[in-house]
């Protein structure tokens, strides 16, 4: 028997994995996330805004880029539900449009931040010493900025567009997942089924990707959930200062930004985009607050 079969089978001793216990943990897992009604609605809310990005091309009835002078600043009504902008876009149609945009940049800019912070994470946590201490450094340096100033800074460098954006937002988001992943690593690795994997002779490789990292998913997964909400409304505050994307794209915060020269005489046009960003990231905070509650071991009573 090689040493990666004793390995999984020193694991399965102790933590006795299998379709039953997953089928288990997971009716576990939903009694208490379903408790939450808020976190049942908040997922209800993210669920609603991927189904219109995802099918916004069937429920716009209008181009969302198609400019019609003798059609602006009009008031909603039956033909154009939210009104349209100064260029006579209908607002409803840029809006769903503009939920691909804005949940595009903050699952990308999460997923950049969750792996590099997963990876420096895991080294620290595993090795320590002086590996702990210089990874350790980096981060408390990045946590001395304020994210939003060290995005600005970002941003300045690399010139205003949406992929810098993405960059911008995932590198600040990278300490603190590498914070939580880094605590869970140092309390996981020193789990008995660990050392008995180390002493059978699996290397660090097959130790932290296949026995630690799949142990410590559940704060990863709540802090993603958390953070995707910071990083939408992050990414639409850089796109209102004309850092992110540009017009005529219907990103949320660029049209934020064109409709403050009408907030008296149009509101309309900064209100619809505004209650999309709102909503949203009150379904994420929502729905991570529950995550966390079903997934902490601690309040599984």
């Amino acid at each position: 028997m090689t040493t990666e079969l004793k390995a999984e089978e020193v694991q399965r001793s102790f933590s006795e994995p299998g379709p039953t216990l997953f089928i288990g943990r997971l009716r576990q897992f939903w009694e208490i996330f379903s408790k939450n009604k808020a976190a049942v609605v908040g997922g209800a809310i993210i669920l609603f805004y991927i189904l219109i990005a995802l099918f916004a091309p069937l429920l716009a009835a209008h181009d969302p880029f198609e400019i019609q002078l003798d059609k602006k600043l009009q008031q909603p009504s039956f033909e154009h539900w939210m009104g349209t902008d100064d260029k006579g876009r209908d607002i409803l149609a840029r809006i769903l449009y503009g939920s691909r945009l804005s949940m595009g940049i903050g699952f990308a800019a999460v997923s950049f931040g969750a792996f590099f912070g997963i990876i420096m994470g895991l080294t620290a946590g595993y090795y320590g010493g002086w590996v702990d201490t210089m990874i350790s450094r980096i981060l408390d340096v990045m946590l001395a900025f304020p994210g939003i100033l060290l995005a600005l800074a970002i941003i300045s460098a690399l010139g205003p567009s949406l992929v810098n954006v993405m960059i911008a937002v995932g590198i600040f988001s990278v300490p603190l997942f590498a914070r939580v992943v880094r605590g869970s690593t140092l309390e996981t690795k020193k789990l008995e089924y660990i050392d008995a994997i180390r002493s059978l002779g699996a290397n660090d490789g097959t130790i932290i990707f296949k026995h630690i990292l799949p142990n410590i998913l559940s704060p990863i997964i709540i802090q993603g959930t958390l953070r995707l909400a910071t990083a939408i409304l992050s990414a639409a505050g850089l796109s209102f200062l004309g850092l992110g994307a540009q017009p005529p794209s219907p990103e949320w915060g660029t049209m934020l930004s064109s409709g403050r020269d009408f907030l008296f005489s149009a509101p309309y046009i900064a209100l619809f985009p505004g209650l999309a960003i709102s909503v949203l990231v009150l379904g994420f905070n929502l729905f991570g607050d529950g995550l966390r509650d079903a997934l902490d071991p601690r309040l599984k009573s």
